[in-house]
Order: structure tokens, then C-alpha cells, then sequence
């Protein structure tokens, strides 16, 4: 889609994709300061090609309205997606998102911003009778699927993504992410394998409010996707990281399945394990895999994800990929290493690396952070 070229003298050395998440539980908001010097102590882990940050809370003036964050090839695209957006929602404000021209991210699409309300009365006849969430869904995906040179990278409520070609450090010099506060932050440092290195393919991968920072490789994308896909979901990006924002939003927002059980799908414990539980969350556990086994996620990974309760971090079943997580008061940090936390928080509470398949879990609201595994389901 977009055609925006990398010409970074980049380096080549393996190092396989850096992720930080920093949330305050009392919704203290900070700016970008910290998330930008912990992604930084993780630059090895990527190779230029892709550096992006998702922040929370930082609309608080619009904290109602649909900020779409958009990247546009040319200007004819730019005008093609704003007739779609006229004819469909309220636009309150639209404007360029502030950058910052320097001397790595010089090259880069239109990057535009929209703080949107759907119409009541919107032309779009085929989504007409969705609510709110699931036309801005429809939206997002006809946009990028049916719209050259054009890619919705950022659709949720009081939070956005902010993400581009260029190591991570570079990428919040360029969105001036010193200037912005939010309560909520996640950064991913990128080393494509499956996929290119573009501007829209860089994380965090974003849906409504879901947005997904990911190091690994999903070997079970392909049943994954055309699970998906009977659900109307359009992968047009085809990374694995996309499959793994639309099914968060499958079975929390679709299905109703509460967040913490969402996860036991997501990374479900082996049938050895399951086995060996009391008979509740036997049959629990059990009846989860047989109906949502398409949307197990098999292959090395670790995830960080934000969503408008709270953050969540987890690693795979066998925990393939590294996680490290930290408390100090109402914060709680997460990062690929432990370095990245102390850059930032050089006295934590306590230091811990999760275990495989078991979530770090932290709600806005709630003083003591969760990590409790099954308990409680």
C-alpha cells in the first residue's frame, strides 16, 4: 500500500524485537520521556526497519470522540478517504499530526489525524444499522483494504498510535513524543522476518482501543485468519500481529468473554496440565479449547497489549521469548529486558519474570497488580 521507501544506512545484526510497556494504575499521567529512553536500551533488538509507541489518555479533550490516525501516499488518496469520512461521521476537528523533521525520519507519508463521531444518518447503507464500535470497525477496514495509498493506522477513543519506518528512539523524536502525556504506554523496537519493513507494518498494530506490540512469530496465523475471516474480519495486512489485535477484539467486545479468560485462549495451558485442575476449571478450561481452539496462538512469542481498562503482557505456552516485568508504587513496567526497566526505574518494589502463558495483568483503579493465573476464573 503505502510506497514510502526506508533509505536508512540500517544495520543488519539479528537481535529479534524489543517491547516496553509502562502503565500508571491511578491514571498519573507522564509524557513520552521514559517510554523513549527504556525502548532505546533495546536498539539492538531491531534493525531500523520499524519503531512505533501506543499512548493512552493523551486525548482527554476528546476523550468521546474516534481519533483515526491516517497515512496517505499522495494527496488524492487523502481527499478520496475524506469524502468516505464526510459522508459517514461527524468530524469535530481534523488536522496534520504534529512531527518533527530530523535528520533520520525525513521521508515519510502524510500523516493526518480526525477526531470522529458516526453519523446517525451515514451514507454507508451496507453498516447503516451496526453500532458505534463495530461501524468504526467496518470502517477502518474498508479504508485499508479498499483505498490506494491510504492505511487507518489508529482508531480508538482518547489514545493513539504513533509509528513509522526508523529505529524507536528516532520515531518519538519525530512525533514529539516529549510533548504528549498519556497514563498508558507501549513501544516495540522492529526486526521484520515474514513481512516488510513499511510504515503501516510497523507495531503497535491497533483495533478501536486494542493496540498489540509483538516479538515472535504466530505459526498458527493461517488457521487464525481464515478463523477470522468467517467473522467478517479483512486481514489486509497479512502479519501475524493483526491476527492477534482482531481476535482480543473477537472474543472481548464481540463475544463478551471477560479479559482474563480471553487470555487462557489466547496461550490455553497444554491438556496434561488441564487435566490435573479441580473439575470447575477442567471443564472450563476444556469447553474454552474445543470452541476457541482456531484461536489458540501457537509459536514463540511475547505480547504487550493495551486496551481501555488497563495493560496486559504475556509470553507463549513455553515462554520462547523473553519477559520481564516490575512494580514501583502505582507504576508497572514490562519489557523484553530487564535493563530497559532499570533505565527507568532504578528502585523497583519488586522484579520478576512471568512464567509461560501466565499474564501480568494491570486494570486502571486497582492499586495491587494481578498476577494470579487461573484464580478467580
Amino acid at each position: 500500500m503505502l510506497n514510502i521507501k526506508n533509505k536508512f544506512n540500517l544495520e543488519r545484526d539479528i537481535s529479534g524485537c524489543g517491547l516496553v510497556g509502562i502503565i500508571n494504575a491511578k491514571k498519573v499521567r507522564t509524557n513520552g520521556s521514559d517510554i523513549k529512553k527504556s525502548i532505546s536500551v533495546e536498539h539492538d533488538r531491531g534493525n531500523g526497519l520499524g519503531g512505533g509507541f501506543a499512548v493512552y489518555g493523551n486525548y482527554p479533550e476528546y476523550a468521546e470522540l474516534y481519533a483515526f490516525h491516517i497515512m496517505y501516499d499522495n494527496l488524492s488518496a487523502k481527499k478520496d478517504v475524506e469524502g468516505y469520512l464526510n459522508n459517514n461521521f461527524i468530524i469535530e476537528k481534523e488536522e496534520p499530526i504534529p512531527t518533527f523533521r530530523t535528520a533520520k525520519i525525513y521521508d515519510h507519508p502524510y500523516l493526518h489525524r480526525y477526531f470522529l463521531k458516526p453519523k446517525s444518518d451515514r451514507q454507508d447503507k451496507l453498516f447503516r444499522e451496526l453500532g458505534d464500535d463495530d461501524f468504526v470497525v467496518n470502517s477502518v477496514m474498508l479504508v485499508n483494504q479498499h483505498y490506494d495509498g491510504a492505511y487507518v493506522f489508529s482508531s480508538g477513543k482518547n489514545m493513539g498510535a504513533f509509528k513509522g519506518v526508523g529505529y524507536p528512539e528516532d520515531i518519538a523524536d519525530f512525533y514529539k513524543l516529549e510533548e504528549i502525556e498519556g497514563y498508558m504506554w507501549t513501544a516495540h523496537n522492529r526486526f521484520p522476518t515474514n513481512t516488510p519493513g513499511w510504515w503501516g507494518g510497523a507495531h503497535p498494530f491497533t483495533l478501536l482501543d486494542w493496540s498489540i506490540v509483538h516479538n515472535g512469530e504466530i505459526s498458527s496465523y493461517g488457521i487464525n485468519k481464515r478463523y477470522l475471516e468467517m467473522y467478517k474480519y479483512n486481514l489486509s495486512l497479512k502479519t501475524d500481529t493483526e491476527a492477534i489485535t482482531y481476535i482480543l477484539d473477537l472474543l472481548v467486545r464481540k463475544h463478551g468473554i471477560p479479559i482474563r479468560l480471553a487470555l487462557t485462549v489466547l496461550a490455553s495451558p497444554f491438556y496434561n496440565k488441564i487435566d490435573k485442575m479441580d473439575r470447575v476449571q477442567k471443564e472450563l478450561l476444556t469447553a474454552l479449547r474445543q470452541i476457541y481452539g482456531s484461536a489458540l496462538l501457537n509459536g514463540p512469542f511475547a505480547i504487550v497489549f493495551g486496551y481501555s481498562n488497563g495493560m496486559v503482557a504475556m509470553n507463549d505456552r513455553i515462554k520462547l521469548r523473553p519477559l520481564v516485568a516490575a512494580t514501583a508504587g502505582d507504576f508497572t513496567y514490562v519489557a523484553s529486558e530487564e535493563a530497559a526497566i532499570s533505565a527507568v526505574c532504578p528502585s523497583p518494589d519488586r522484579v520478576w519474570s512471568p512464567k509461560a502463558g501466565e499474564p501480568v495483568m494491570v486494570e486502571f483503579e486497582e492499586p495491587v497488580m494481578q498476577n494470579r493465573g487461573l484464580v478467580g476464573l
